[in-house]
């Protein structure tokens, strides 16, 4: 997501950066030293950016970004691994562990007819956390079924009611403005501006229960963005619910099992089609994506009462969304007729 990811740490001795494909860093610093070949950076605390999209296929480098290192001495002994790595996200809340060496990665010349040995390489684990990003969640989910006139919505303050004042109206004035002025005016990473709800999230994910047939189900998600400055590139949802181990047909979206145990097969990874849904866009009219999921039924376990056909656990972006209270879902009727039969 823009503005991509920033990678930083702090150089062991007087180490720069000769060249860099794939990535590139975002200051030079003081390279009066070097008067024939300027190196790419000369900071001893260097901070690297992903690359726009479209960048020249000379400057890319699949899956990763790779340099050279210079000053750093000609052996082993004399090179040393930097530290105080960090890692930003499009927002807050990741972390990252020490260097750790790791078997020297073999680089081929040009011609590819010869291998050169880097001196050194290391690897570095950055991970997320929620719980470092926001106190509160970021995301929501609502619920609704055809059985039902009940619409359960967002808990009320799902993601903080602290914010409330810096939240607009549909009619607010400041929504006037054209959308390109309102990034050209803002920061690498705009400020939120979230539309007043009474859940104040970014993101809600609504889970209908659309049709029940005698052998299958039907379910329509959408997830709707309610942030003015946000797009929201390459999204994922992930979903837990017991009857994705019987997944039929996904109709607008992407769909792939998770499998973390290999006997329980509970959750999947919506996310959208390239150049179709993949982009979520600003709150407004075109602010959602919508998808159905066809699922067939496990008689031995299929229900409709009890919330059954609602989701146990709904991450969007890798963020956990806050479910309502499950005494609030919209309940099926004791007696109520809820099979629909097709010709």
């Amino acid at each position: 997501m823009n503005p991509g990811w920033t990678l930083g740490w702090t150089w062991a001795k007087k180490e720069i950066i000769w060249a860099m494909m794939g990535a590139q860093a975002t200051e030079q610093g003081n390279c009066a030293k070097f008067k024939l070949k300027i190196p790419h950076s000369c900071k001893r605390n260097p901070e690297v950016v992903d690359l726009l999209p479209g960048a020249p296929f000379n400057m890319q480098f699949n899956n990763c970004c790779r340099g050279g290192v210079g000053l750093s001495g000609t052996s082993n002994k004399t090179v040393k691994l930097p530290k105080n790595f960090k890692l930003l996200g499009p927002g807050p809340g990741y972390s990252c562990g020490p260097a750790k060496i790791v078997p020297s990665t073999a680089i081929l010349t040009d011609d590819r007819r010869r291998k050169m040995q880097a001196l050194m390489s290391w690897n570095v684990t950055c991970t997320y956390s929620q719980f470092l990003a926001s106190k509160n969640p970021s995301c929501c989910v609502s619920l609704s079924s055809f059985y039902s006139d009940k619409v359960t919505g967002c808990p009320a303050c799902a993601c903080g009611c602290q914010n409330n004042d810096t939240c607009v109206t549909r009619d607010s004035k400041i929504l006037q403005e054209n959308v390109t002025s309102l990034h050209q005016k803002s920061d690498i990473t705009p400020k939120p501006l979230l539309q007043c709800t009474h859940h104040l999230c970014h993101v809600r994910v609504h889970w209908h229960v659309k049709d029940n047939y005698k052998d299958y189900w039907r379910v329509k998600i959408a997830i709707i963005n309610f942030n003015y400055r946000l797009n929201f590139t390459d999204w994922s949802l992930v979903v837990q619910h017991p009857n994705l181990n019987n997944v039929t047909q996904v109709y607008s979206f992407e769909y792939m099992p998770l499998l973390p145990y290999e006997s329980i097969n509970d959750t999947g990874m919506f996310y959208g089609l390239k150049y179709y849904n993949d982009l979520l866009m600003e709150a407004g009219p075109k602010g959602n994506v919508q998808s159905e999921v066809l699922m067939k039924k496990d008689k031995n376990t299929f229900t409709l009462k009890q919330g059954w056909a609602f989701p146990r656990r709904v991450y969007f972006n890798g963020d956990e969304c806050m479910l309502p209270r499950p005494d609030l879902y919209p309940m099926c009727k004791s007696g109520y007729l809820v099979l629909k039969l097709t010709a």
